[in-house]
């Protein structure tokens, strides 16, 4: 994607049938198009290649621990919050080949080089996950150590991004910062518009590539009430939201609670299955696996997502760092909104609801921040 935060050209308005062409033009410039599609009860990413592939007419309604596929009246394309997977599942992906080797009477010798990035392009990627892309870079791309794959990916993608009118109940990125507002980073913005007989997207280019594209579609330009509407649709996006998450000296609030009695009482709900940081658009943590064939002819080094969650996460000799679940959830939660900040200088929450949704144990992030605060002032 190019590296561009203000818009290329004006605003113009396509009809909701031009998707079509815009998945058509994506893919005659050898783009793995990749947009929401419906599948095992839920809007997840996937490959798509043609408009009916994307969730027409279907929402969701999410809540703590709460996650549910309903039909819509409008037609609507985007007419969802976000679902179980972000982003990350293409740019850091959860199982990765890192080298593979043949031993021989020479020693090792590496068998094949590494498999070229693929070139994505992605539809339908709203504020908070772009929020969490921008976290990646900081991550993978910043400082002293660059994780080569996720560079070689990010570097070729293009962006089709949506402003967010339908935020859910889990959803607090206004109080993030990071939403529902797509603000910068992307390639073409649309905001969709149904209702009194319409069924149009407002479209905006963010950079020449995204304007070739759209200059394509047979777009028009868009009429004032048209902006308006589009305007209105975002700014009542904001005032909706189902969570808030009050940023206000948080990062000094988690550091001088460290023995919050909140922590034990979390604990005793905590599962350590590790879905929030699965779902998280922005957690990164990894592990190595080596391994070999039966004849030792062959070796592997993969790369897999693993969770701070996970007793053996922390394990060094003589055994795991953090063996309770009242300190893996305090590491988490402190790393992701307090000591985030000291390392890569912003938070590593975009508010996008995904691990209050996805926790059987319906432990709200949100609500944890409240209790410690509210009993920390109260003490």
């Amino acid at each position: 994607m190019e590296a561009n935060t203000s818009p290329a050209g004006g605003r113009a308005v396509i009809e909701a049938a031009a998707l079509a062409g815009l998945i058509a033009a994506l893919a005659r410039r050898g783009y793995c198009v990749i947009g929401p599609v419906v599948r095992d009860g839920a809007i997840v990413y996937d490959e798509i290649g043609r408009l009916e592939d994307l969730p027409l007419g279907w929402g969701d309604e999410q809540e703590s621990g709460h996650y549910r596929l309903r039909k819509r009246g409008d037609g609507a394309v985007f007419g969802y919050t976000v679902g179980p997977q972000s982003l990350k599942k293409y740019l850091h992906p959860a199982d990765m080949q890192m080298i593979e080797f043949a031993v021989d009477g020479q020693g090792f010798r590496p068998m094949q080089k590494p498999a070229e990035a693929p070139k994505y392009a992605f539809i339908g990627v709203r504020a908070c996950e772009l929020a969490a892309i921008r976290a990646h870079d900081r991550v993978l791309l910043s400082g002293k150590y660059i994780e080569p794959g996720y560079r070689a990916r990010r570097s070729q993608m293009l962006i089709v991004a949506v402003n967010c009118t339908e935020p859910g109940g889990t959803c607090f990125c206004a109080s993030m910062g990071t939403g529902p507002r797509v603000e910068a980073d992307f390639d073409i913005r649309l905001t969709e518009l149904t209702g009194g007989g319409r069924h149009v997207f407002v479209a905006e280019a963010g950079t020449g590539t995204g304007a070739q594209i759209l200059a394509e579609l047979n777009a028009r330009e868009a009429a004032p009430a048209e902006l308006k509407a589009a305007e209105s649709a975002v700014a009542a996006a904001a005032g909706k939201m189902g969570r808030t998450l009050d940023r206000e000296g948080v990062r000094e609030l988690l550091y001088e609670n460290f023995d919050h009695p909140r922590w034990e009482r979390t604990a005793e709900r905590c599962m350590a299955c590790a879905n929030c940081t699965m779902s998280c658009p922005t957690c990164f943590c990894t592990t190595v696996e080596d391994t070999s064939d039966v004849a030792g002819g062959r070796a592997e080094r993969r790369r897999k997502w693993d969770s701070c969650f996970t007793e053996s996460f922390s394990y060094i000799h003589g055994g795991s760092v953090r063996a309770s679940l009242k300190s893996r959830y305090r590491q988490w939660l402190t790393h992701k909104l307090a000591a985030w900040v000291d390392q890569f200088g912003s938070s590593g929450c975009v508010g996008c609801g995904r691990c209050i949704t996805w926790c059987p144990g319906r432990i709200d992030i949100t609500e944890e921040v409240k209790a410690i605060r509210s009993l920390e002032v109260a003490s």
